[in-house]
Protein backbone atom coordinates (compact mmCIF):
# COMPACT_ATOMS: atom_id res chain seq x y z
CA UNK A 1 0.00 0.00 0.00
CA UNK A 2 1.38 3.22 -1.08
CA UNK A 3 1.05 6.10 1.45
CA UNK A 4 0.16 9.01 -1.20
CA UNK A 5 1.73 11.84 1.10
CA UNK A 6 5.22 9.98 0.91
CA UNK A 7 4.97 9.19 -2.70
CA UNK A 8 5.55 12.75 -4.75
CA UNK A 9 8.36 13.29 -5.97
CA UNK A 10 10.20 16.19 -4.24
CA UNK A 11 13.09 16.60 -6.54
CA UNK A 12 15.46 15.09 -9.02
CA UNK A 13 18.84 16.27 -9.75
CA UNK A 14 21.62 14.36 -12.06
CA UNK A 15 25.25 14.29 -13.12
CA UNK A 16 27.75 13.47 -15.67
CA UNK A 17 29.27 9.97 -14.70
CA UNK A 18 31.59 7.50 -16.46
CA UNK A 19 30.81 4.19 -17.77
CA UNK A 20 32.62 0.91 -18.23
CA UNK A 21 34.71 2.09 -20.73
CA UNK A 22 35.64 6.05 -19.21
CA UNK A 23 33.07 7.11 -21.89
CA UNK A 24 30.04 10.07 -20.15
CA UNK A 25 26.66 8.66 -19.12
CA UNK A 26 23.74 9.92 -17.27
CA UNK A 27 23.50 9.27 -13.58
CA UNK A 28 19.97 10.70 -11.74
CA UNK A 29 18.93 10.57 -8.38
CA UNK A 30 14.91 11.41 -7.13
CA UNK A 31 13.94 12.75 -3.75
CA UNK A 32 10.83 11.65 -2.40
CA UNK A 33 10.25 11.26 1.43
CA UNK A 34 10.83 7.85 1.02
CA UNK A 35 14.44 8.85 0.48
CA UNK A 36 16.80 8.99 -2.32
CA UNK A 37 17.11 7.01 -5.42
CA UNK A 38 19.27 6.66 -8.33
CA UNK A 39 20.11 4.61 -11.42
CA UNK A 40 23.13 5.28 -14.02
CA UNK A 41 22.25 4.65 -17.75
CA UNK A 42 24.30 2.41 -19.82
CA UNK A 43 25.27 3.11 -23.43
CA UNK A 44 26.34 0.61 -26.23
CA UNK A 45 29.14 0.12 -28.50
CA UNK A 46 27.48 -1.95 -31.61
CA UNK A 47 24.48 0.53 -31.77
CA UNK A 48 21.80 -0.16 -33.92
CA UNK A 49 19.84 2.53 -36.50
CA UNK A 50 16.71 1.56 -34.95
CA UNK A 51 17.40 2.54 -30.74
CA UNK A 52 16.44 5.73 -29.05
CA UNK A 53 18.80 8.67 -29.22
CA UNK A 54 21.41 8.93 -26.81
CA UNK A 55 21.93 12.52 -26.15
CA UNK A 56 25.69 13.96 -26.32
CA UNK A 57 27.46 17.13 -26.86
CA UNK A 58 29.01 16.69 -29.76
CA UNK A 59 32.04 18.90 -28.06
CA UNK A 60 35.61 18.02 -29.12
CA UNK A 61 37.29 19.43 -26.35
CA UNK A 62 35.49 17.42 -23.74
CA UNK A 63 35.73 13.19 -23.63
CA UNK A 64 36.08 13.86 -27.29
CA UNK A 65 32.44 14.93 -28.25
CA UNK A 66 31.03 12.20 -25.50
CA UNK A 67 29.83 14.64 -22.69
CA UNK A 68 26.28 14.16 -21.52
CA UNK A 69 26.11 17.79 -19.96
CA UNK A 70 23.08 18.75 -22.00
CA UNK A 71 21.35 15.39 -21.14
CA UNK A 72 22.34 16.33 -17.62
CA UNK A 73 20.91 19.61 -18.09
CA UNK A 74 17.46 18.38 -19.61
CA UNK A 75 17.19 16.47 -16.33
CA UNK A 76 17.17 19.21 -13.80
CA UNK A 77 15.84 22.18 -15.71
CA UNK A 78 13.45 20.34 -18.24
CA UNK A 79 11.80 17.00 -17.12
CA UNK A 80 12.49 17.13 -13.64
CA UNK A 81 10.55 20.36 -12.73
CA UNK A 82 7.57 18.86 -14.94
CA UNK A 83 7.42 15.61 -13.15
CA UNK A 84 7.18 17.58 -9.68
CA UNK A 85 4.33 20.15 -10.90
CA UNK A 86 2.32 16.96 -12.07
CA UNK A 87 2.01 15.67 -8.80
CA UNK A 88 2.79 11.59 -9.47
CA UNK A 89 2.97 9.11 -7.12
CA UNK A 90 5.95 7.04 -7.65
CA UNK A 91 4.53 4.03 -6.42
CA UNK A 92 1.23 3.99 -8.63
CA UNK A 93 2.31 6.43 -11.64
CA UNK A 94 5.30 4.74 -13.30
CA UNK A 95 3.53 4.07 -16.69
CA UNK A 96 2.07 7.95 -16.38
CA UNK A 97 5.59 9.20 -15.61
CA UNK A 98 7.08 7.59 -18.64
CA UNK A 99 4.33 8.68 -20.68
CA UNK A 100 4.36 12.29 -19.70
CA UNK A 101 8.35 11.94 -20.26
CA UNK A 102 7.58 10.50 -24.07
CA UNK A 103 5.07 13.81 -24.58
CA UNK A 104 7.31 15.77 -22.93
CA UNK A 105 10.14 15.04 -25.36
CA UNK A 106 7.98 14.84 -28.29
CA UNK A 107 10.45 12.93 -30.80
CA UNK A 108 9.89 9.90 -32.37
CA UNK A 109 13.10 8.91 -30.64
CA UNK A 110 13.42 10.77 -27.79
CA UNK A 111 16.22 12.45 -29.54
CA UNK A 112 15.22 16.24 -28.26
CA UNK A 113 15.42 15.54 -24.29
CA UNK A 114 17.82 11.85 -25.15
CA UNK A 115 17.05 8.70 -24.31
CA UNK A 116 19.45 8.64 -21.82
CA UNK A 117 18.19 11.55 -19.72
CA UNK A 118 14.57 10.00 -20.06
CA UNK A 119 15.80 6.08 -19.35
CA UNK A 120 17.90 7.37 -15.87
CA UNK A 121 14.73 9.66 -14.97
CA UNK A 122 12.20 6.15 -15.76
CA UNK A 123 15.06 3.63 -13.60
CA UNK A 124 15.35 6.05 -10.51
CA UNK A 125 11.58 6.44 -10.88
CA UNK A 126 11.02 2.74 -10.77
CA UNK A 127 13.56 2.71 -7.92
CA UNK A 128 11.26 5.23 -5.78
CA UNK A 129 8.59 3.45 -6.59
CA UNK A 130 10.37 0.47 -4.81
CA UNK A 131 11.08 2.14 -2.05
CA UNK A 132 7.43 3.74 -1.16
CA UNK A 133 6.26 0.59 -1.66
CA UNK A 134 8.92 -1.24 0.58
CA UNK A 135 9.77 -4.20 -1.89
CA UNK A 136 12.76 -5.14 -3.56
CA UNK A 137 12.95 -3.93 -7.02
CA UNK A 138 12.01 -6.89 -8.73
CA UNK A 139 8.85 -7.15 -7.10
CA UNK A 140 7.62 -3.23 -7.92
CA UNK A 141 8.47 -4.26 -11.66
CA UNK A 142 6.34 -7.45 -11.27
CA UNK A 143 3.69 -6.07 -10.24
CA UNK A 144 3.86 -3.27 -13.16
CA UNK A 145 4.35 -5.71 -15.29
CA UNK A 146 1.13 -7.88 -14.28
CA UNK A 147 3.02 -11.23 -13.58
CA UNK A 148 2.21 -13.76 -10.99
CA UNK A 149 3.09 -17.17 -9.83
CA UNK A 150 6.34 -18.63 -9.01
CA UNK A 151 9.65 -16.67 -9.77
CA UNK A 152 11.92 -18.01 -12.76
CA UNK A 153 15.61 -16.84 -11.99
CA UNK A 154 17.68 -16.74 -15.05
CA UNK A 155 20.29 -18.99 -16.74
CA UNK A 156 23.19 -16.51 -16.45
CA UNK A 157 24.82 -16.03 -20.46
CA UNK A 158 28.64 -15.20 -19.71
CA UNK A 159 30.44 -13.76 -22.65
CA UNK A 160 33.58 -14.89 -22.55
CA UNK A 161 35.38 -14.67 -25.54
CA UNK A 162 35.18 -11.38 -27.67
CA UNK A 163 35.26 -10.25 -31.13
CA UNK A 164 33.80 -7.64 -33.38
CA UNK A 165 33.64 -4.05 -32.12
CA UNK A 166 34.34 -5.39 -28.90
CA UNK A 167 38.13 -6.05 -29.07
CA UNK A 168 41.31 -5.70 -30.57
CA UNK A 169 41.23 -9.45 -33.00
CA UNK A 170 40.42 -10.02 -36.44
CA UNK A 171 36.78 -12.46 -35.46
CA UNK A 172 34.07 -11.03 -36.84
CA UNK A 173 31.94 -12.30 -34.50
CA UNK A 174 31.15 -10.39 -31.31
CA UNK A 175 30.41 -12.84 -28.75
CA UNK A 176 30.81 -15.99 -27.62
CA UNK A 177 28.99 -17.62 -24.55
CA UNK A 178 28.60 -19.88 -22.12
CA UNK A 179 25.21 -20.86 -20.59
CA UNK A 180 25.64 -23.29 -17.52
CA UNK A 181 21.65 -24.97 -18.28
CA UNK A 182 22.73 -27.85 -16.12
CA UNK A 183 22.90 -25.69 -12.75
CA UNK A 184 20.78 -26.16 -9.93
CA UNK A 185 20.54 -22.79 -9.03
CA UNK A 186 21.97 -19.15 -10.08
CA UNK A 187 24.39 -19.22 -7.32
CA UNK A 188 25.64 -22.60 -8.77
CA UNK A 189 25.57 -21.68 -12.34
CA UNK A 190 27.61 -18.43 -11.42
CA UNK A 191 29.93 -21.08 -9.88
CA UNK A 192 30.02 -23.15 -13.29
CA UNK A 193 30.90 -19.89 -15.39
CA UNK A 194 33.97 -19.03 -13.25
CA UNK A 195 35.02 -21.82 -13.62
CA UNK A 196 34.83 -22.60 -17.51
CA UNK A 197 36.24 -18.75 -17.27
CA UNK A 198 39.39 -19.57 -15.32
CA UNK A 199 40.00 -22.80 -17.43
CA UNK A 200 39.89 -20.65 -20.50
CA UNK A 201 41.85 -18.30 -19.57
CA UNK A 202 44.41 -21.40 -18.77
CA UNK A 203 43.45 -22.95 -22.32
CA UNK A 204 44.31 -19.58 -24.21
CA UNK A 205 47.27 -19.11 -22.41
CA UNK A 206 48.65 -22.59 -22.92
CA UNK A 207 47.93 -22.04 -26.97
CA UNK A 208 48.59 -18.39 -27.43
CA UNK A 209 50.74 -17.42 -24.67
CA UNK A 210 50.20 -14.79 -21.51
CA UNK A 211 49.64 -11.98 -23.61
CA UNK A 212 46.55 -13.03 -25.06
CA UNK A 213 44.41 -13.03 -21.77
CA UNK A 214 43.53 -9.01 -22.45
CA UNK A 215 39.51 -9.07 -22.34
CA UNK A 216 37.38 -6.70 -24.51
CA UNK A 217 34.95 -4.43 -23.36
CA UNK A 218 32.17 -7.03 -21.75
CA UNK A 219 35.17 -9.07 -19.89
CA UNK A 220 35.78 -11.63 -22.23
CA UNK A 221 38.91 -12.47 -23.38
CA UNK A 222 39.92 -11.68 -26.99
CA UNK A 223 43.05 -13.98 -28.38
CA UNK A 224 44.20 -14.08 -31.65
CA UNK A 225 41.66 -15.86 -33.19
CA UNK A 226 39.87 -14.88 -36.66
CA UNK A 227 37.58 -18.35 -37.44
CA UNK A 228 34.57 -18.87 -35.33
CA UNK A 229 35.11 -22.43 -34.81
CA UNK A 230 38.67 -21.90 -33.03
CA UNK A 231 36.55 -19.71 -30.46
CA UNK A 232 34.37 -22.70 -29.68
CA UNK A 233 37.14 -24.88 -29.91
CA UNK A 234 38.81 -23.20 -26.98
CA UNK A 235 35.35 -22.92 -25.02
CA UNK A 236 35.11 -26.75 -25.81
CA UNK A 237 38.82 -27.76 -24.71
CA UNK A 238 37.74 -24.85 -21.29
CA UNK A 239 34.29 -26.89 -20.88
CA UNK A 240 36.17 -29.96 -20.29
CA UNK A 241 39.11 -28.55 -18.42
CA UNK A 242 36.92 -27.44 -15.46
CA UNK A 243 34.88 -30.69 -15.30
CA UNK A 244 31.56 -29.58 -16.71
CA UNK A 245 30.71 -31.42 -19.72
CA UNK A 246 27.18 -31.55 -20.56
CA UNK A 247 26.11 -28.99 -18.26
CA UNK A 248 27.07 -25.98 -20.63
CA UNK A 249 25.78 -24.79 -23.64
CA UNK A 250 26.76 -22.23 -25.93
CA UNK A 251 25.69 -18.97 -27.57
CA UNK A 252 26.63 -16.68 -30.09
CA UNK A 253 26.02 -13.02 -31.08
CA UNK A 254 27.74 -12.17 -34.37
CA UNK A 255 26.36 -8.71 -34.62
CA UNK A 256 26.37 -8.77 -37.84
CA UNK A 257 25.21 -5.43 -39.23
CA UNK A 258 28.97 -4.49 -37.98
CA UNK A 259 30.00 -6.12 -40.82
CA UNK A 260 26.99 -6.34 -43.18
CA UNK A 261 27.77 -3.66 -46.52
CA UNK A 262 25.45 -3.99 -50.01
CA UNK A 263 24.27 -7.32 -49.60
CA UNK A 264 27.33 -8.94 -48.25
CA UNK A 265 28.85 -10.02 -45.24
CA UNK A 266 32.43 -9.34 -45.03
CA UNK A 267 34.02 -11.71 -42.43
CA UNK A 268 37.35 -10.13 -42.70
CA UNK A 269 35.92 -6.63 -41.57
CA UNK A 270 39.24 -6.13 -39.09
CA UNK A 271 41.61 -7.83 -41.44
CA UNK A 272 43.28 -7.28 -45.06
CA UNK A 273 41.09 -11.06 -45.54
CA UNK A 274 39.03 -11.27 -48.24
CA UNK A 275 35.84 -12.95 -46.69
CA UNK A 276 32.84 -11.91 -48.21
CA UNK A 277 29.67 -14.21 -47.85
CA UNK A 278 26.16 -13.89 -49.14
CA UNK A 279 23.40 -14.59 -46.78
CA UNK A 280 22.57 -18.28 -47.38
CA UNK A 281 26.76 -18.75 -47.41
CA UNK A 282 26.70 -17.03 -44.01
CA UNK A 283 23.68 -19.75 -43.20
CA UNK A 284 25.70 -22.79 -44.18
CA UNK A 285 28.32 -21.08 -41.68
CA UNK A 286 25.67 -20.97 -38.90
CA UNK A 287 23.85 -24.89 -39.61
CA UNK A 288 27.50 -26.01 -39.64
CA UNK A 289 28.77 -24.65 -36.10
CA UNK A 290 25.16 -25.99 -35.18
CA UNK A 291 25.76 -29.22 -35.80
CA UNK A 292 29.40 -29.40 -34.44
CA UNK A 293 28.74 -27.28 -31.13
CA UNK A 294 26.12 -27.32 -28.28
CA UNK A 295 24.45 -24.30 -29.58
CA UNK A 296 21.46 -23.02 -28.43
CA UNK A 297 20.79 -19.50 -28.61
CA UNK A 298 22.10 -17.14 -32.41
CA UNK A 299 21.50 -13.23 -31.73
CA UNK A 300 21.79 -10.86 -34.51
CA UNK A 301 23.03 -13.71 -37.50
CA UNK A 302 22.04 -11.22 -39.96
CA UNK A 303 21.39 -7.47 -40.76
CA UNK A 304 19.19 -5.33 -38.79
CA UNK A 305 17.31 -4.45 -42.50
CA UNK A 306 18.38 -7.96 -44.20
CA UNK A 307 14.44 -9.27 -43.58
CA UNK A 308 14.70 -12.00 -45.99
CA UNK A 309 17.84 -13.52 -44.18
CA UNK A 310 15.77 -13.54 -41.07
CA UNK A 311 12.87 -15.18 -42.32
CA UNK A 312 14.45 -17.93 -44.12
CA UNK A 313 17.10 -18.84 -42.09
CA UNK A 314 14.29 -19.17 -39.17
CA UNK A 315 12.22 -21.31 -41.18
CA UNK A 316 14.12 -24.45 -40.37
CA UNK A 317 16.04 -22.55 -37.14
CA UNK A 318 16.06 -25.57 -34.01
CA UNK A 319 17.48 -23.19 -31.77
CA UNK A 320 16.53 -19.85 -29.82
CA UNK A 321 16.93 -16.98 -32.68
CA UNK A 322 17.04 -13.46 -31.06
CA UNK A 323 16.48 -10.30 -32.45
CA UNK A 324 18.67 -6.96 -31.12
CA UNK A 325 19.93 -4.74 -34.04
CA UNK A 326 16.36 -6.06 -35.99
CA UNK A 327 14.23 -5.09 -33.20
CA UNK A 328 16.10 -2.59 -30.48
CA UNK A 329 13.26 -3.12 -28.22
CA UNK A 330 10.96 -1.75 -30.02
CA UNK A 331 6.93 -2.55 -30.94
CA UNK A 332 6.84 -1.67 -34.51
CA UNK A 333 9.65 -3.79 -35.18
CA UNK A 334 8.77 -6.61 -32.89
CA UNK A 335 5.26 -6.37 -35.07
CA UNK A 336 7.26 -6.30 -38.65
CA UNK A 337 9.14 -9.03 -37.13
CA UNK A 338 6.35 -10.97 -36.01
CA UNK A 339 4.54 -10.49 -39.62
CA UNK A 340 7.75 -11.57 -41.53
CA UNK A 341 8.58 -14.76 -38.95
CA UNK A 342 11.97 -13.68 -38.63
CA UNK A 343 12.93 -14.56 -35.22
CA UNK A 344 11.75 -16.43 -31.93
CA UNK A 345 12.85 -14.17 -29.18
CA UNK A 346 13.39 -10.55 -28.63
CA UNK A 347 16.69 -8.67 -26.67
CA UNK A 348 15.63 -6.49 -24.14
CA UNK A 349 17.97 -3.53 -23.89
CA UNK A 350 16.05 -1.16 -21.65
CA UNK A 351 18.65 1.75 -23.26
CA UNK A 352 17.95 0.70 -27.14
CA UNK A 353 13.75 1.81 -26.39
CA UNK A 354 14.41 4.69 -23.26
CA UNK A 355 11.98 3.99 -20.48
CA UNK A 356 10.93 1.18 -18.70
CA UNK A 357 7.43 1.24 -19.19
CA UNK A 358 8.32 0.69 -23.24
CA UNK A 359 10.49 -2.24 -21.89
CA UNK A 360 7.78 -4.13 -19.88
CA UNK A 361 5.35 -3.50 -22.53
CA UNK A 362 7.85 -4.97 -25.64
CA UNK A 363 8.29 -8.25 -23.35
CA UNK A 364 4.92 -8.72 -22.85
CA UNK A 365 4.04 -8.10 -26.45
CA UNK A 366 6.74 -10.72 -26.85
CA UNK A 367 5.82 -13.22 -24.56
CA UNK A 368 2.45 -12.75 -26.26
CA UNK A 369 3.75 -14.11 -29.59
CA UNK A 370 5.13 -17.11 -27.64
CA UNK A 371 8.77 -15.60 -28.12
CA UNK A 372 11.41 -15.98 -25.42
CA UNK A 373 12.69 -12.68 -23.93
CA UNK A 374 16.36 -12.42 -23.59
CA UNK A 375 17.67 -9.69 -20.80
CA UNK A 376 20.83 -7.00 -21.77
CA UNK A 377 23.22 -5.12 -20.09
CA UNK A 378 25.29 -3.10 -22.96
CA UNK A 379 28.94 -2.37 -23.39
CA UNK A 380 29.33 0.99 -21.81
CA UNK A 381 27.82 -0.36 -18.71
CA UNK A 382 27.32 0.97 -15.04
CA UNK A 383 27.60 -0.73 -11.59
CA UNK A 384 23.84 -0.20 -11.54
CA UNK A 385 22.31 -3.61 -11.21
CA UNK A 386 19.02 -2.87 -12.40
CA UNK A 387 18.65 -5.53 -15.04
CA UNK A 388 19.20 -8.09 -12.73
CA UNK A 389 15.83 -7.31 -11.05
CA UNK A 390 14.03 -7.23 -14.41
CA UNK A 391 15.26 -10.14 -15.44
CA UNK A 392 13.75 -11.69 -12.24
CA UNK A 393 10.73 -9.59 -12.70
CA UNK A 394 9.83 -10.90 -15.94
CA UNK A 395 10.73 -14.43 -15.86
CA UNK A 396 12.88 -14.06 -18.81
CA UNK A 397 14.22 -17.49 -17.49
CA UNK A 398 18.25 -15.51 -19.30
CA UNK A 399 20.38 -12.38 -18.71
CA UNK A 400 23.40 -11.60 -20.17
CA UNK A 401 26.10 -9.17 -18.64
CA UNK A 402 29.04 -10.14 -20.18
CA UNK A 403 31.91 -12.23 -18.23
CA UNK A 404 32.12 -13.55 -14.62
CA UNK A 405 34.69 -10.50 -14.51
CA UNK A 406 34.76 -6.77 -13.73
CA UNK A 407 32.60 -5.06 -11.37
CA UNK A 408 30.21 -3.83 -13.79
CA UNK A 409 29.57 -7.86 -15.02
CA UNK A 410 30.03 -9.10 -11.85
CA UNK A 411 27.37 -6.56 -10.28
CA UNK A 412 25.06 -8.16 -11.74
CA UNK A 413 25.54 -11.57 -11.17
CA UNK A 414 26.26 -10.71 -7.24
CA UNK A 415 22.73 -9.40 -7.55
CA UNK A 416 20.97 -12.42 -8.51
CA UNK A 417 22.53 -14.37 -6.04
CA UNK A 418 21.17 -11.89 -3.49
CA UNK A 419 17.40 -12.07 -4.85
CA UNK A 420 17.82 -16.10 -4.59
CA UNK A 421 18.72 -15.74 -0.99
CA UNK A 422 16.14 -13.69 -0.75
CA UNK A 423 13.43 -15.98 -2.14
CA UNK A 424 15.26 -19.08 0.08
CA UNK A 425 14.82 -16.94 2.97
CA UNK A 426 11.35 -15.43 2.79
CA UNK A 427 10.49 -19.20 0.93
CA UNK A 428 9.38 -17.49 -1.88
CA UNK A 429 8.52 -20.21 -4.57
CA UNK A 430 11.12 -20.29 -7.11
CA UNK A 431 13.05 -22.34 -9.67
CA UNK A 432 16.02 -21.95 -11.81
CA UNK A 433 15.07 -21.35 -15.90
CA UNK A 434 17.68 -24.30 -16.47
CA UNK A 435 16.86 -25.40 -20.29
CA UNK A 436 13.71 -23.62 -20.03
CA UNK A 437 14.30 -19.91 -20.52
CA UNK A 438 11.02 -18.61 -21.05
CA UNK A 439 7.98 -18.04 -18.30
CA UNK A 440 6.15 -19.86 -21.55
CA UNK A 441 7.84 -22.92 -20.66
CA UNK A 442 7.50 -23.38 -16.63
CA UNK A 443 5.91 -26.06 -15.37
Amino acid sequence: MVDHNRAHILAITASQRLDSRGKPTVKVTVLTEAGTSSAIVPSGASVGNYEAHELRDGSATEYGGNSVHQAVTNVEKVIGPELIRQRFNVGDDLAKIDRFMIQLDGSKNKSRLGANAILGVSMACARAGAAVKGVPLYEFLREQAGITGPYLLPVPFFNVLNGGKHSGNTMAFQEFMIAPVGANSVTHAVQLGSEVYQALKSVIMGKHGASAVGVGDEGGFAPPISEPSDALDLLMAAVKKAGHEGKIKFAIDPASSEFYSEGKYDLGFKSQKQCQLAATDLSDLYRSLMNMYPIILLEDPFAEDDWAAWTAFKRDCPIELVGDDLLATNLERIETAKERDACNSLLLKINQIGTITESLEAAHRAFSYGWRVFVSHRSGETTDDFIADLSVALSTGHLKSGSPCRGERLVKYNRLMDIEDRLNVFGSPHEYAGTRMSRNEMK
